[in-house]
């Protein structure tokens, strides 16, 4: 009887139950108010860390950048004041400013000297070597062999110094492989899907035939696989090798031999990773395949989550080739896209974290607040590595900074070499992001408020 009396009925036990969820909810949702204020990137604040050179530099480049007929005609506009000023006059004009502002440096010393100030402010290196091609732009396999062996030098980098813990590096197939063999492997796998097997063989050094291809183009092939197999030989266990996603007319062709490399070197970690450009009608479609492939296959998946660069020339593909339009109509479906495929990964990662990973490679605020929101639903750990954010060099620091003070882990993409090496590279960034550039009013208004801030301390310090 007595021990009857004692146990607790089974109404109380709900009512305990209930008021532990309650007070739970309660709890989540204090959290995710006090997330939507730390992240709301209303804070000059954040640029205190900057040199007041840095915070000029930045405010006179992005003005440049805000006007369209500038940043549209970048590239030519170069080139005429290389022309005018020569070589070396046209690195005194460009080092100070364009190159000084998105580019880390050209000889490993001052990438170092980039990248420590870059550690101290809590933002983690991404390097990216600036080499890359398009159709009409195949240059033989001896500079394909010398673009190897940059990327190699950027794995041992990336690894040697003490930059930041879990480093990555980003990688275009297209510097390792001719474009136009990706363009043709596309038309062949959309008839005959190709087996990875058959990949990872030739990644090994066994002479595979290719069905489809010329003898020179197999020839070729092989060359660049094993060149990708090299890189990643070097890099797994030690570097994160990110892929580029390029146009969609070479992007199947590009993915087949990513998911290769994954199906080789991913076994027990994501050491190789795919892009996936959310601006895409079939970006999401895209995405669940490659989740199913690496169940299936049984190896880890790595993805960058992008909007896209490559907008306009897509759209006027398609227009002259007749073809569907594969870009989605408006910049709501775009960002619809983005976070439905943010959704997707996040719900994956926190059912299996050590399976999957996601770098969120946005500037965009509300889809950085989103999978910071979403991290917390899910309970998924900001400093477990499965979830990472990323941004271009010398752009979004206001975002950057303030989810590196929060504690969440920040990587920039850190293009390096000389004005000469990293010129094209430049021109065609400013181009893809051309929108983006132009819209970064509330990154100078935030500059330009830190800058008045300095200046009054300054005159209240000297009065």
């Amino acid at each position: 009887m007595l021990c009857s009396n004692l146990r607790p009925s089974l109404p109380h036990l709900l009512s305990l139950r209930l008021l532990g969820t309650a007070t739970s909810r309660t709890a989540t949702v204090k959290r995710l108010e006090l997330l939507s204020v730390s992240l709301a990137f209303e804070d000059p604040s954040a640029f205190r860390v900057k040199s007041l050179g840095e915070l000029l530099r930045a405010l006179g480049v992005f003005r440049l950048c805000s006007f369209p007929v500038l940043v549209n005609n970048s590239g030519k506009l170069m080139t005429a004041a290389r022309t005018l000023l020569g070589r070396r006059g046209f690195s005194l004009l460009l080092r100070p400013t364009v190159y000084a502002q998105f580019v880390a440096g050209e000889n490993e010393r001052e990438i170092s000297q980039s990248m420590g100030k870059m550690s101290l402010l809590g933002l983690r290196p991404m390097l990216a070597v600036p080499i890359e091609e398009d159709l009409g732009e195949s240059i033989g396999e001896k500079r394909y062999d010398d673009n190897m062996e940059a990327m190699l030098e950027c794995v041992r980098m990336s690894h040697s110094n003490a930059w930041s813990k879990d480093p990555m590096m980003q990688l275009k197939i297209t510097a390792l492989l001719s474009p136009e063999l990706c363009v043709k492997l596309t038309t062949l796998i959309a008839r005959q899907p190709c087996d990875l097997s058959l990949l990872v063989r030739a990644m090994d050094g066994e002479t595979i035939t290719f069905p489809g291809l010329e003898e020179k183009e197999a020839a070729h092939f092989l060359c660049g696989l094993q060149r990708l197999n090299k890189i990643a030989e070097a890099s797994v266990d030690k570097v994160r090798v990110l892929v580029d996603a390029e146009y969609t007319y070479m992007n199947p062709a590009l993915t087949l031999v990513t998911m290769a490399l994954m199906k080789k070197f991913n076994k027990d970690g994501a050491w190789i990773w795919n892009t996936y450009q959310c601006y895409l009608k079939e970006s999401r479609s895209l995405l669940l395949e490659a989740l199913h492939l690496s169940q299936a296959e049984g190896f880890c998946l790595g993805v960058k989550l992008v909007r896209g660069a490559y907008m306009d020339k897509e759209r006027k593909l398609a227009e002259k080739e007749g073809r569907v339009d594969p870009i989605h109509p408006s910049w709501e479906e775009t960002n619809k896209s983005y976070n439905g495929c943010l959704d997707v990964m996040l719900e994956a990662i926190s059912q299996k974290p050590d399976r999957y990973r996601i770098i969120v490679a946005t500037h965009n605020e509300e889809s950085v607040r989103r999978a910071a929101k979403r991290m917390e639903e899910l309970e998924i750990d900001k400093d477990g590595g499965s979830v990472c954010f990323g941004q271009l060099l010398g752009m979004c620091d206001h975002v950057s900074l303030t989810l590196a003070k929060e504690g969440y882990p920040v990587y920039k993409s850190v293009p390096y070499g000389s004005v000469d090496d990293t010129l094209p590279y430049l021109v065609r960034r400013a181009q893809e992001n051309r929108t983006v550039l132009q819209g970064i009013r509330k990154e100078r208004d935030l500059l330009r408020q830190e800058l008045r801030h300095r200046m009054r301390l300054r005159m209240r310090g000297g009065s």
